[in-house]
């Protein structure tokens, strides 16, 4: 018998770490990461210990006997994965602690508290003597585990319990509602502390380029996935959702994600932590079929075997594949070989005309966005060069990510990061600066899941603890109290740990009139004001 890791998978490798057979992969290098989209039990290696199920930060892995309804498949996916790299798995590199540090001897900011700021906070923490101040332009910390991960996916959130011990961490103290570059400075960031990491990420998306890009009607898959995850910058976005055809280019998870919300009935939506305008606006929806467009073929499609196969069970809803080449290939990976045998099973599938649509288009290029004063359809290039026009009123552009630049921070537009060596940030002139660091999407590009940053972060702290150790990060520096000071003398009030667990607490109390998990607050004013209560 065996232990099975499903769709949920973040890849934190925490489950890695416990196996006593060494049984789960693929690993990475010291500080580094895999290209594979999860991590896999090797299940004529397992001993069905579970001792992987009390360690997953996300209740991914269950026993082979109780795998959920539509997770079954995983079963054989974890085994076919194996028979193709029997050498995934292995022992983990050894951690080498370092030794505690003298108080006040190493504090450290942290701006940004979405996963990577949170992974990097947790390496830095456990350490003895390291203090942490950790800032958040909004009121609620989490980044992309809150505002990102699509309502439905209840699983991944859960990796907030694991931030939570981080966060309520005596040595650390969270600075919520302060925006680096507003309220406060880099230079002044530094003033107060030995060491700054950036974990910002990459909220703006990526533009196509096109004629009518920006007319009504066209949109970042960013609006749309703020919009109903609740963003308080994104509460008063509008979509036409009057018309029967959306169109999505770009086909990695967040366009698969996209794409489902739009056609999961409302009601099951409404038992999420959706924003409820997202609801609403979604109740009277004319979508019944969602186009998913990719330049490129199905063997080079960004998004997840999981979210794949999940698009299968949904309910009254139908994938069709267009212009993919569904012939095995000796030299496809496990995960490649997988998505063709995914895409196979839906293509020999039979449509059913009253049912709702998802369709994938590959090797189609968009060429221009057209309409008199808002879009009315798109003009694309098919196989064979033939120009072809699809009719739609919304459509949303889901191409990546870019990180902002933080002013006095170097940055790198040509790939929209901060220039760095292991986490180290670069000056222009590509020197190092020792004392500045970065970690998550605005060191990596936007690339990896959750779990990703915990590796991210473990080679930039393991970075700092370098130059921590030859004498790099012992400059004079403000006390803590004089950096507080000086945010009320600008009128900036702070929001802190207690304050975010008044508003989760209020979050809550207000799902539990409909049954949802919580029912988050989209407005600022009205996540202040719950603190204050």
């Amino acid at each position: 018998m065996t232990y099975v890791i499903t769709q949920s998978c973040c890849k934190d490798a925490s489950c890695v770490a416990v196996c006593p057979v060494d049984c789960i992969g693929p690993i990475g290098a010291p500080g580094g990461s895999t290209d594979s989209e999860m991590l896999y039990i090797d299940p004529a290696a397992c001993i069905d210990c579970g001792a992987c199920v009390q360690e997953c930060p996300v209740g991914a892995i269950y026993h082979q006997d109780e795998v959920p309804p539509g997770q079954q498949r995983f079963v054989d996916i974890n085994a076919r994965y194996f028979q193709l790299h029997p050498s995934a798995a292995g022992p983990p590199a050894p951690r080498r602690d370092h030794a505690p540090v003298l108080p006040g001897s190493l504090r450290v900011a942290i701006v940004g508290a979405g996963p990577a700021g949170c992974y990097a906070a947790g390496e830095l923490i456990r350490i003895d003597g390291v203090q942490v101040a950790m800032f958040e332009r909004l009121p609620t910390p989490y980044g992309l585990l809150r505002a990102g991960v699509a309502p439905d996916h209840q699983h991944t959130k859960a990796i907030a319990d694991l931030f939570d011990t981080t966060l309520s961490h005596p040595r650390l103290q969270c600075h919520l509602n302060v925006a680096v570059g507003r309220d406060l400075t880099h230079h002044e960031l530094l003033a107060h502390h030995h060491a700054v990491i950036y974990a910002t990420g990459a909220s703006t998306s990526r533009d196509l380029g096109l004629p009518g890009e920006h007319l009504p009607g066209s949109h970042t898959a960013a609006e749309f996935v703020g919009w109903y995850n609740g963003h308080p910058d994104h509460a008063d976005a509008k979509f036409d959702l009057s018309g029967q055809r959306a169109v999505i280019i770009g086909n990695g998870n967040v366009a698969l994600d996209i794409a489902r919300i739009m056609l999961t009935e409302p009601d099951a939506l409404a038992r999420t932590d959706i924003a409820q305008h997202a609801v609403d606006g979604l109740s009277t929806s004319a979508i019944r079929e969602v186009v998913i467009l990719a330049r490129r073929g199905l063997r080079d499609a960004a998004f997840s075997v999981g979210e794949f196969l999940a698009l299968g069970d949904l309910d009254g809803v139908d994938v069709v594949i267009e212009d993919a080449d569904l012939e095995d290939t000796p030299g496809d990976d496990a995960e490649t070989a997988l998505k063709v045998d995914i895409a196979r099973e839906f293509a020999h599938r039979t449509p059913t005309p009253t049912r709702k649509r998802i369709v994938f288009r590959f090797l189609t290029t968009p060429v221009e966005i057209v309409g008199d004063t808002r879009v009315e359809a798109l003009h694309v290039r098919g196989p064979g060069g033939h120009t072809v026009v699809i009719e739609t009123s919304l459509l949303l552009r889901s191409i990546g990510y870019r990180s902002t630049p933080i002013p006095g921070v170097p940055f790198d537009p040509a790939s929209g990061r901060i220039p760095h060596g292991n986490g180290r940030v670069h000056d222009h002139d590509g020197k190092p600066t020792p004392g500045i660091y970065v970690t998550g999407w605005i060191k990596r590009g936007p690339q990896g899941v959750i779990g990703t940053n915990r590796a991210c972060a473990e080679q930039t702290v393991t970075r700092l603890w370098t130059d921590f150790d030859n004498g790099l990060l012992t400059r004079d520096i403000g006390e803590p109290t004089a950096l507080a000071d000086l945010l009320a003398e600008r009128g900036v009030h702070p929001l802190s740990w207690q304050d975010w667990c008044a508003i989760e607490a209020a979050e809550r109390q207000r799902g539990l009139h409909s049954s949802r998990p919580r029912a988050k607050f989209v407005r600022i004013a009205d996540a202040l004001a719950a603190a204050q209560k």
